[in-house]
Order: structure tokens, then sequence, then C-alpha cells
């Protein structure tokens, strides 16, 4: 069976004492219950400034 690589970018807004690292490890979490996902990684995450 053939396989695929698909990146995604993803944005979200959350309170400033929320770690956006914990919120990229439940978004792989929740992808990889996902059917035919075989694996998700966060490959960055960058912070940006309120504005």
């Amino acid at each position: 069976m053939p396989r695929s690589d698909i990146y995604l970018k993803i944005v979200v807004e959350h309170e400033r004492d929320e770690k956006p690292e914990k919120l990229a490890d439940e978004i792989c979490r929740r992808i990889e219950k996902l059917y035919g996902v075989r694996y998700a990684e966060v490959s960055n995450v960058t912070r940006r400034e309120e504005g």
C-alpha cells in the first residue's frame, strides 16, 4: 500500500500560561487515532507575539 507524507500548518490561540508544545502533543495524539495515520510528529513550534 502506498504511503504519503502530508505537512500541515496549524495556528492555535491559547492562554499565556499554556505551553504550545503540550497542545502540539495532544494534536498529534488525536491525529494518530484517525484511521490510516501511522505516525504524527511536531517538527517545529513558533510562538508569535500578540498584536
